[in-house]
């Protein structure tokens, strides 16, 4: 008996070593956790763009509700004060170099988008569809090809015989009045990550809107609707100029 009750005792303090309490979870990291779910507002902060007494007031509930009792408003301000700029901050600093190492931008614009399903008659038709494309010098066509589908997308004087070649194959959409800019990155972009991020959420936070983006290991290609290409440019640039 007396071992049983000794086998009992051992049992269900191992159980309650691992049986964390909500409150041994710190504010400070329970601050941290919710607002790194957010890169946006993490660098945003970075930068002393947000008003800290109001982020404080609306992560308030979630982070009670994770520490398991009320919590004073000054206690999460002093939370996200304390919060160094960390990951984000030092990656940023890198990004910010290469982009003033960003090379030419190349534009064009009359580009339509074509998606199609994918099937064999397409996949055998490729090399004769790059033909086609390959016509002139001066063409611009751009292929990919997903688990689905493969997007085509090339000047629009090629439309025509395009949809001639495939027209047995089943065309899923078709944009017009597209326009893209092709950037070349220097070849130090393979090893730092964030790159496509940091580009894409500066055109994000102006509201552009992007149909489509082709890349290579040091290059890659956003497409626009034609008339946010100008808008687009100028944000691209801005970033190569540091300003």
């Amino acid at each position: 008996m007396i071992k049983k009750f000794h086998k009992s005792v051992i049992f269900t303090t191992y159980i309650h070593l691992f049986q964390i309490p909500k409150k041994m979870l710190s504010i400070g990291k329970i601050t941290e956790d919710i607002i790194n779910r957010s890169p946006f507002l993490r660098e945003a902060m970075t930068e002393n763009l947000v008003n800290i007494s109001a982020l404080a007031r609306k992560i308030k509930p979630e982070i009670e509700e994770h520490y398991g009792a009320e919590i004073k408003e000054g206690a999460i301000v002093m939370a996200i004060k304390r919060m160094t700029p960390g990951l984000y901050h030092r990656l940023n600093l890198k990004i910010v170099n290469i982009m003033g190492e960003l090379g030419d931008f190349l534009v064009r614009s009359n580009l339509e988008d074509f998606t199609f399903e994918n099937s064999e008659s397409l996949k055998k038709k490729q090399a004769e569809l790059i033909q086609l494309l390959e016509a002139e010098n001066d063409s611009f066509y751009t292929i990919s090809r997903g688990v689905t589908e493969t997007s085509i997308v090339t000047n629009s004087a090629f439309t025509e015989k395009l949809l001639l070649l495939l027209k047995d194959e089943r065309l899923k959409s078709h944009t017009k009045n597209l326009a893209s800019i092709t950037v070349k990155l220097p070849s130090v972009n393979t090893e730092i990550y964030g790159v496509y991020y940091y580009i894409l959420k500066h055109l994000a936070w102006e509201g552009l809107n992007i149909v489509e983006i082709v890349s290579t290991a040091n290059e890659f290609t956003v497409i626009f609707n034609q008339d946010d290409v100008d808008k687009a440019f100028k944000v691209l640039m801005q970033l190569k100029r540091g300003m």
